[in-house]
């Protein structure tokens, strides 16, 4: 099976994770940017997890670069649309994007210059290649109660637009979702849709939680819901789809080895997964490489992955016509 050749749903790629080391390079050279290196070999060193981490907050660590060249709007546009350019050369006929816009405030755009420029980038990409996207709007779990209701508040006037899910993520604490209750919430009223990171790093209780208290949809990585039995039954029982992202999982030590993932487990059990890149630069990873290890570690047959991608389309947060054309081909 040529997984080159295949179509692909990606529900969990992060822009920041997601940056071409030259382009890196490039905007700092062109905004005046200090960063470390200015050549492609040590800059993709420095933002280019190892394959075994100590932790996720090390894993994490390797976003500070990307962010520095994330504050322009013509920067944003860029990294955005050359996400795509990558994205549909692998196959991928529609990718979310997400991103935490509070991250990318720190020369002066506001937050709706932000998620204008990265659907200035989606829509760019959308004329010249054979994709579609949308775009998350993420909150980061160390922020304030307060930080979460301003990215719900600026992204609200573009939810007809591209804008399709609000998303917690970062560091993965114990009981986190208690905190986001009321801004979550808010979301809903709103119409978005709610995608949350959970069960990670070794909490499944989180994940119930992310459904029970949050009402969440999707469940970004919820590894960790095969050591909680409450979380197991719901996700199975309510169709909530996991966002996986074996290599990433990998890297963070959510995982020791590929052959020990879950997700074929998983999916053999009538959970809906969908395979993911995570962070295309920090995990050195893309679409294909993610499903060439349900290949060689599951030996997944085409009816497996045709049902896979089926149930990405159907998880995916897009109107019923990109739906019904990104089924037309599988």
């Amino acid at each position: 099976m040529k997984f080159e050749n295949l179509p692909k749903i990606e529900l969990h790629c992060h822009l920041d994770g997601s940056v071409r080391p030259e382009s890196i390079i490039d905007i700092a050279k062109e905004e005046g940017i200090s960063i470390p290196y200015y050549d492609t070999e040590n800059i993709r060193k420095e933002v280019t997890a190892p394959s075994e981490c100590k932790s996720l907050d090390e894993y994490l660590k390797r976003f500070e670069i990307p962010i520095l060249v994330m504050q322009s709007k013509g920067s944003l546009r860029r990294i955005t649309l050359e996400l795509l350019e990558d994205a549909a050369k692998e196959n991928v006929k529609y990718i979310e994007v997400r991103f935490a816009p509070l991250l990318h405030i720190k020369k002066g755009l506001t937050l709706e210059d932000v998620i204008e420029s990265v659907l200035a980038g989606i829509n760019e990409a959308e004329m010249r290649y054979d994709i579609k996207g949308n775009i998350i709007l993420s909150c980061m779990r160390f922020m304030s109660v307060d930080k979460a209701f301003e990215v719900v508040e600026a992204g609200r006037k573009y939810l007809d637009s591209g804008v399709v899910a609000i998303d917690l993520c970062g560091s993965e604490g114990e009981g986190f979702c208690e905190k986001f209750i009321e801004p979550i919430a808010l979301a809903r009223d709103y119409g978005y849709r709610v995608t949350i990171h959970a069960g990670e790093t070794g909490i499944g209780k989180n994940v119930l939680e992310a459904v029970e208290l949050l009402g969440a949809e999707r469940i970004g990585h919820g590894v960790f819901i095969k050591d909680c039995a409450n979380a197991y039954n719901i996700v199975r029982d309510k169709g909530i789809t996991l966002e996986m992202c074996p290599t990433s999982n990998i890297q963070t030590k959510a995982i020791d080895t590929f052959k020990n993932h879950p997700i074929y487990d998983f999916h053999k059990a009538g959970i809906r997964v969908s395979v993911n890149t995570d962070n295309r630069t920090v995990s050195d990873t893309n679409m294909t490489k993610e499903c060439q290890v349900l290949l060689r570690e599951f030996s997944i047959t085409f009816e497996e992955y045709k049902q896979i991608y089926l149930n990405s389309v159907d998880a995916a947060f897009a109107p019923n016509e990109i739906k019904e054309w990104l089924r037309q081909y599988i």
